[in-house]
């Protein structure tokens, strides 16, 4: 039984939100103290009790709130900023003035920076500084005046708020392309181990019929040809997950550069398309591709016009090479365009043989394969030398317009 790849994903978030509980409950415990040290100097001590249980309750009861982000919502988070807030703003009430003025403490102290951190882990250092600005008018407020000491301290909360929550947002991009990384490398290790089940079996077996069939002869010929082009789709679909489900056409003299996608149910929309699925179908026992590693993104409908017109190349090269000619698909992906380069070994094209063709009303690189790069705003350059086979580089620019007006084929 094969052994399963695991990916283990761990959120770097976690001890974030762990530390921000514990930090809660500590800072929670650390005002309740320092009022209980100048509890005989306080003017108002009953209304510094109330606030403490209150803050006591609060901070216990939404310890859940705060273990991830998905539990910490944006309401949690005002209320919670709602009574760091209020504790500062009900300090002048409880306290003495001239101890105010000389920067004595808020009733919550720094258990105010939690609420912040809160929003900094939440939402990054946006939302951190929504938080943290809050803060600082309250503090301000309390105070009555701006003071050295209270701008340091606002100051302070903000800057450190923000860089944290910086940190957090460059913590969150590096765990996202970490995990994709990680499905990435256990995507590849299950399609290797395909790869090689399949060529110690399947592959090996097509080839065999292949080779058997073209020296058997007759109906045995023909199995052999259609082993031979399902041997290449196997291959290609192994070895980059390309190829859409298609099939053989029913024609026989098509040969093996005629594969047909099944149909769509729907009209495929002009969304970005790949433009390697539209090109793996029509890889065969004679026809190879190359393309990037990466996906080629183009318009829906000009990646199906490229597509036909390397189609079109493809008849061309069955029809007049003959059906034992190879034919090679290179895709190069470049800034500015797109270019598909068709080459094949047949004997090539005599000079002014495409002219006269095009006199006698046969336009088949005139419209199929020229026609249709004019329209997308590209061209197609056909070179052929006698004996040498002949290549057609279609090229199609970036933000090639989509052909209007005409039928899908």
């Amino acid at each position: 039984m094969p052994k399963r790849v695991r990916v283990m994903r761990m959120s770097v978030e976690l001890p974030l939100w762990r530390a921000l509980a514990g930090y809660r409950v500590l800072t929670m415990l650390y005002a309740i103290g320092l009022s209980a040290v100048v509890w005989d100097r306080l003017h108002r001590p009953w209304i510094a009790a109330a606030y403490y249980a209150v803050l006591v309750v609060w901070t216990l009861a939404t310890l859940p709130r705060v273990s991830s982000a998905a539990s910490c919502t944006r309401r949690f988070l005002a209320a919670d900023l709602t009574v760091a807030v209020g504790g500062i703003l009900l300090t002048p009430l409880v306290d003495a003035p001239e101890r105010i003025a000389s920067g004595g403490p808020t009733l919550p102290s720094i258990w105010t920076a939690g609420s912040v951190l809160a929003f900094a882990i939440k939402g990054g250092w946006r939302w951190a500084a929504v938080g943290s600005t809050a803060v600082a008018a309250a503090n301000l407020v309390e105070r009555g005046a701006p003071a050295l000491d209270t701008l340091h301290n606002v100051a302070l909360v903000w800057v450190a708020t923000l860089a944290i929550g910086y940190v957090v947002q460059v913590a969150r991009a590096s765990e996202r392309t970490l995990a994709r990384a990680l499905e990435i490398e256990a995507a590849t290790r299950e399609r290797e181990r395909l790869a090689r089940d399949i060529h110690d079996s399947v592959l090996q077996v097509l080839a065999m019929v292949q080779r058997r069939g073209a020296v058997i002869g007759g109906e045995a010929a023909e199995l052999g040809r259609m082993a031979g082009e399902q041997e290449a789709a196997l291959r290609t679909l192994v070895s980059g997950g390309l190829l859409p489900v298609s099939r053989l056409s029913e024609d026989a003299e098509a040969g093996a550069f005629v594969r047909e996608l099944d149909e769509p149910d729907e009209e495929p929309g002009d969304g970005p398309v790949d433009l390697r699925t539209l090109l793996a179908p029509r890889v065969g026992a004679r026809v190879s591709l190359a393309e990037p590693g990466a996906p080629v993104p183009l318009p829906a409908p000009v990646a199906r016009e490229l597509a036909a017109a390397v189609g079109a190349a493809l008849d061309n090269v069955r029809g007049h090479a003959g059906p034992e000619a190879r034919a090679w698909i290179l895709v190069e992906d470049e800034p500015d365009a797109v270019v598909v380069t068709v080459r094949d070994d047949g004997p090539g094209i005599p000079e002014g043989r495409l002219a006269h063709a095009e006199s006698e009303g046969r336009l088949g690189v005139a419209q199929s394969i020229r026609g249709r790069l004019r329209d997308l705003g590209g061209t197609a350059e056909l070179i052929s030398v006698p004996g040498q086979g002949t290549e057609v580089e279609l090229k199609v620019p970036r933000g090639a317009p989509a052909p209007g007006g005409r039928e899908r084929r």
